[in-house]
This record gives structure tokens, C-alpha cells and sequence, in this order.
């Protein structure tokens, strides 16, 4: 065999990373693997911590994704202890996340992705980063800082913590929402929702349409799609059913708390990150060029499987895409826009939310009390499903955790996206700063939380 290529560490993502590229005698790709080493042990130590305790454990598997895990965790102790939490609770919740999803999709966007568009894949690492974006367009620079403060300062102000949240409790929420927090979150999220339609025009005229033949080939695999839509066939991030699109576009729908017999795990000795499949579609492969178990999550996936949005702005945006594109879109770069059309229907929800009199109820939650049971948590995070399963004896201890993370089940498709990547670009042992830098945008693409796969 030829020389191996190691790109250590993968830049501008979260958590750590490395890419290994083996070439051939002739220069050119024979495999790639990216390689995820850090275990964490998340789900060994909430093993004997009382089930009331892991919604606040939980959120420290990640300082970007703690509002997903924290909510996850809080719906699947509602289910194990047998509750329905009030309407006023849920509202809470869902403006909560809304607003913590809008500021992690600032940061996915603005400070990790766009350099890669801004100043172009082949620019010096030097320029290629957000000080480039800082010297190169300061307007859009600086207005994305700050309006990611402002959403932290939202959530913070009205429950102390933007990150690390201990705001949801089993059988609801921790506090109420007056009036006078009502009008001022308001006021912010009406500006926030300006902005993420700014944004959204800038990308699509300033930022992709720059980069189009870019776009329909970097990365490109063809593979089914999981995620979570409401009873209407809209996209939910907080509750609904998964459903499980495969790449011809036909689909069928579950409860979450019926993942295990529709999702199965599989394990390679290479790295600590599992490998999801869709078990009914048959066995598990990689294979580039027939991987008929391989699904994806995360903005894209979403976008394909749901029949509509859940807002009126960002329904026009998800029809203008799908008239563009199709439908599925298996274009790996084309998660950028999907996630701006989410971050647009985020900013409209949280509006709506706080447009509501109802969330400003005081009947936020309901006594709970220890018993024995199992039961799943789900929501959408930003990097794809979250599922969090739990398992407790009768006093009320975790005896079994599984937590799969969004970026846990794109773990085969983005090795399958820096495989392509990697083929297409690398020939008879000839590359370069850019190509290489190239296959690294196929990761960010998924907007990967290493940190959190790591369980």
C-alpha cells in the first residue's frame, strides 16, 4: 500500500477528530476512515444516580448541545414516572429550545461553515476562519455575534443558565413566565427573527450561489434519511414521530419509544463512535455505491422527511429549495441551507410562543414519584435525533442508559461523504492544502458533535 494522508485534527468542528486517507501504490484512494477515540463513559456514570438527577447530569456531555440533552432527558423521565406535564410547561420548554437551536445554527453557520464559502475552500487556513469573515464582511460578522448573545442572554435571563440548563424538571418546568418576561423576550425575538431572514437571503445569494457545482458534488452519497414530524407531517424538534425515508423517497413512521425495532447499532474495533442502521432495509454497509441500511439525521434529513414546515416563512423557503433541488436532496453541502431554514422557523416558533397568553401560566408542573419502569426521550437535536433510553428499578436508580446522538447516526454517512470526497479529489498521489481542506468541509457539513457522540 501507499502512503497514508492523516488530517489531525479536524478543524472547525466539535469535539476531536482525525481523518485517515490511505492511498494505493498509484497514488490513489484506497480507504478512509475519520477516527473518534475520546470515550467519554456518559451513559456508565448515570448508571445508580437517581432518575430525577439526569436531566441536570446530562447536560454536561456538551456545552452546544445541553439543551437538547437536558430536554431529552426530561421527557423520558415524564414517561418513566407516568405524567403528562401542563401545556404552559411544554410552551416553556419549546421557546427554550427554539431560542438555544437558533444560537447553536448562528454558530454552525456563521463561525464554522461559512469561511469555507466566504473566502473560498482553496484560501490560506490563515484567512480561511471567522477573523476572515470578520475582515472580509463586517457587517454580517458582527451581527452575528451578536444576535448569538442575544439569544443566550434571552435564556439565561429568564432561567439563569444559557448553558448547562437546569430549567426543565420532571413534570414540567422549574419556574413561570410573567408578563414583564413575556413583552421583553418578545421584543428580542421579534429582532431575532428579522435576522434569520437576513441570513437566509445572504446565504443563498452571497454564499451558495458562488459555489454551485461545489455544492451538487462534495460529498455527495445516496442514502435514506431519519427524522421527527408532527401529526400533520410538519417538522417538530420537540415531539412527534420518527419517520424513516429511504432513498427512493418512500417512508414509514414509529414511535420513538419503538426505535430499537426499527434502528440496530453495529460496532467497528477503529473508533468509539457506534454505527446506526436501519435494520429492516437489511445488513450493515458502507459501501459508497450500495449502502442500503445507511440513513442520515440532522438538517438535512429533516428537511426530506417532513411534508412541511411548521411556520409560514420558512414553508416558503422549504418549497423554493424543493422546487431547486427535489425531494430527497442528497447534495451533503446543501445541510448549510437546510439548516438556515431551520434556524428561520425556530426564530418564527419563538415568536409564536411568546405571542401565546397561555405561556405566561402559572401551572407549570405536576407532582411525580419514584417507580420502576423503562422509557425513551426524543427530540431533534440540532445535529440530528436524540434519543435517550433509560432504565430504572423501583427506588428509582438508572440501572440501563443508551443515548444516541444525532452525529452518532451520521457516523456512517459522513465516513461515506469523506470517502466520496476523498476519491473524487485525490488522484495518482497528487493533492493539496485545498482538496484536503475540501474534505474536511464534507464533515462540516453535518455539523458533527464529537463530544457528544462519545458516549
Amino acid at each position: 500500500m501507499g502512503k497514508t494522508i492523516a488530517l489531525q485534527p479536524v478543524t472547525r468542528v466539535e469535539g476531536h477528530a482525525r481523518i485517515a486517507i490511505q492511498l494505493d501504490d498509484a497514488g490513489n484512494v484506497a480507504d478512509t476512515k475519520i477516527h473518534v477515540q475520546s470515550l467519554r463513559g456518559f451513559e456508565k456514570f448515570c448508571i445508580g444516580r437517581p432518575l430525577e438527577e439526569i436531566p441536570r447530569i446530562v447536560t454536561r456531555v456538551c456545552g452546544l448541545c445541553c439543551w437538547a440533552h437536558h430536554l431529552a432527558a426530561s421527557k423520558a423521565c415524564d414517561a418513566i414516572f407516568g405524567v403528562e406535564i401542563p401545556e404552559a410547561a411544554k410552551k416553556l420548554r419549546r421557546l427554550m429550545q427554539n431560542l438555544a437551536y437558533v444560537a447553536d445554527k448562528i454558530w454552525s453557520f456563521f463561525f464554522l461553515a461559512a469561511p469555507d464559502f466566504v473566502m473560498g475552500p482553496d484560501a490560506s487556513y490563515s484567512k480561511r476562519n471567522v477573523f476572515g469573515i470578520l475582515e472580509q464582511e463586517p457587517d454580517i460578522a458582527k451581527k452575528a455575534a451578536h444576535m448569538r448573545y442575544v439569544c443566550q442572554m434571552m435564556i439565561e435571563h429568564f432561567v439563569g443558565r444559557a448553558i448547562h440548563p437546569i430549567a426543565a424538571v420532571p413534570g414540567g418546568f422549574s419556574k413561570p413566565m410573567t408578563e414583564a418576561d413575556r413583552k421583553e423576550l418578545l421584543s428580542a425575538a421579534k429582532e431575532l427573527l428579522e435576522f434569520c431572514e437576513s441570513s437566509l437571503d445572504y446565504a443563498k445569494k452571497k454564499v451558495f450561489a458562488k459555489h454551485e457545482d461545489l455544492v451538487k458534488n462534495l460529498g455527495t452519497i445516496n442514502t435514506g434519511f431519519l427524522g421527527m414530524v408532527n401529526d400533520d407531517g410538519a417538522l417538530d424538534f420537540y415531539d412527534g414521530k420518527l419517520r424513516l425515508m429511504k432513498p427512493d423517497g418512500s417512508n414509514h413512521e414509529f414511535s420513538y419509544q419503538e426505535y430499537s425495532d426499527h434502528i440496530a447499532q453495529h460496532i467497528e474495533p477503529w473508533t468509539y463512535q457506534r454505527f446506526p442502521y436501519a435494520k429492516k432495509w437489511g445488513e450493515f454497509s458502507m459501501n459508497v455505491e450500495s449502502p442500503v441500511s445507511i440513513y442520515r439525521a440532522n438538517t438535512l434529513a429533516r428537511i426530506n422527511v417532513c411534508e412541511k414546515m411548521a411556520t409560514p416563512l420558512a414553508q416558503a423557503e422549504l418549497e423554493e429549495f424543493r422546487n431547486r433541488f427535489g425531494r430527497p436532496i442528497q447534495y451533503t453541502l446543501l445541510h448549510h441551507q437546510a439548516r438556515l431554514i431551520e434556524m428561520l422557523q425556530c426564530a418564527e416558533q419563538a415568536v409564536e410562543l411568546l405571542e401565546d397568553p397561555e405561556i405566561t401560566n402559572t401551572d407549570i408542573r405536576v407532582k411525580v414519584e419514584s417507580r420502576a419502569g423503562h422509557a425513551v426521550g426524543c427530540v431533534e437535536d440540532p445535529r440530528g435525533t436524540l434519543i435517550h433510553d433509560y432504565e430504572v428499578d423501583a427506588n428509582g436508580m438508572i440501572t440501563n442508559v443508551d443515548i444516541i446522538t444525532g452525529t452518532t447516526h451520521n457516523n456512517a454517512g459522513i465516513n461515506m461523504s469523506i470517502r466520496q470526497a476523498a476519491t473524487t479529489l485525490i488522484r495518482n498521489g497528487q493533492y493539496d492544502e485545498g482538496m484536503l481542506n475540501k474534505i474536511e468541509m464534507a464533515i462540516r457539513a453535518y455539523d458533527p458533535c464529537f463530544s457528544c457522540a462519545t458516549m
